[in-house]
């Protein structure tokens, strides 16, 4: 058995700080303030559904909510005189409050942070987050009731429940222990149960804008370098996904798969050497992401055809190899009957272990069969 220490985060980025690490959130402020007026006003809800793509700020939302309960006083009245502190404008905290290191430190006593454990041997993550780590809640809240503080719980990600997990945290949320306040961070929100939803008040964080993208950037210490629109192209002003791409890659990818296709015959060895830097254990992420970034060009390509052309190109060239693949709406209907397709082997070929850069290869050759179609 693994000592749990040694077993990465699952609700850590590669490459990227924790989000208990980021103190500060960019270009969520409606969220927040959301959040706030709903504290301010006396209607702090006890369950918070946090959603948003992958990589916008909903778990540093979450931790940043965490520590502004726990560390903040309840607010009164000011009694006879008046002279009650005006209400929180933002959810910063003093860096150097106790609830502050304590958090960052995964030793806050009035902090449950909920997420995926160890497998039965105990030397990986679990594939979800089970029954028994909900149970855990029972304990934490029964030892630190006696106090009558505020008890805050994360969940992250919630997506990740199994089906008696989310079923024992249901009964939680309809029946919430007193002064508990439970965020649940949901990238698809639609897998939870109803009743989860229905119980919960939902701040809803939107993908970054690029200046925002980028002072998340370098916040987080990446360097986008000169490429910083492309990079903000592919990731969907996500900065968790921005991260992965330049963690992995990923413009450099992306500019592979443009180049097999830019000639008037797709390139067979470039096509070749992409799928063959997919292959192994070892290159598991890549694999991943090169999945990812073919199903993305795609759907530009299918977008340049409905009129829609993106407005950044994320390669050289990209703009006229998608005029020239996709110049109109039976184009753009083509691309994207054979974004499904592709999409439906990719996950049969991963479901029953195809080498990767057989299932790479295949995705290419089904792309170049698309675009032979329609040339001819």
């Amino acid at each position: 058995m693994a000592d749990l220490t040694e077993l990465p985060e699952p609700d850590r980025i590669e490459g990227a700080p924790h989000p208990r690490e980021t103190e500060r959130l960019f270009g969520q402020e409606k969220a927040e303030r959301g959040f706030l007026d709903a504290y301010t006003s006396g209607r702090l809800h006890h369950g918070w559904l946090i959603t948003g793509p992958r990589g916008v700020g909903k778990a540093t939302l979450a931790w940043r909510i965490a520590r502004f309960l726990l560390a903040t006083p309840p607010a009164d009245d000011g009694g006879l005189f008046g002279d009650a502190p005006p209400p929180p404008e933002r959810l910063d905290i003093d860096p150097e409050h106790p609830v502050m290191r304590r958090s960052m430190q995964l030793a806050e006593p009035g902090l449950f942070l909920l997420r995926r454990g160890p497998n039965d041997k105990g030397d990986r993550l679990s594939a979800d987050i089970r029954v028994n780590e909900v149970r855990k809640l029972r304990e934490f809240f029964g030892l630190s009731a006696s106090d009558g503080g505020r008890r805050v719980v994360i969940v992250d990600a919630a997506d990740e429940m199994n089906t008696q997990a989310a079923n024992a945290l249901l009964k939680m949320l309809e029946e919430p222990p007193k002064g508990a306040t439970i965020l649940l961070v949901s990238h698809q929100p639609s897998r939870l149960l109803p009743t989860i939803r229905s119980r919960c008040r939902e701040l809803r964080l939107s993908p970054l804008s690029p200046p925002e993208l980028a002072q998340a950037l370098e916040a987080a210490g990446a360097d986008p370098g000169p490429d910083a629109e492309a990079l903000g192209e592919l990731a969907g002003g996500s900065v968790g996904e921005a991260m992965r791409l330049t963690e992995l890659g990923g413009l450099a990818i992306y500019a592979d798969l443009v180049s097999i296709f830019e000639g008037p015959r797709f390139d067979r060895p470039r096509a070749i050497a992409l799928a063959g830097s997919a292959a192994g254990a070892a290159n598991a992420q890549r694999y991943d992401l090169i999945l990812h970034l073919v199903d993305l060009f795609l759907t530009r390509l299918a977008r340049t055809g409905a009129g829609q052309p993106p407005l950044i190109e994320a390669a050289p060239g990209e703009a006229a190899l998608a005029a020239r693949m996709s110049p109109d709406a039976h184009a753009a209907r083509a691309w994207a009957t054979a974004a499904q397709e592709i999409s439906a082997r990719a996950a049969h070929g991963r479901a029953v272990n195809l080498d990767p850069a057989a299932l790479i290869l295949d995705m290419v050759f089904r792309i170049n069969e698309t675009a032979s179609k329609r040339a001819a």
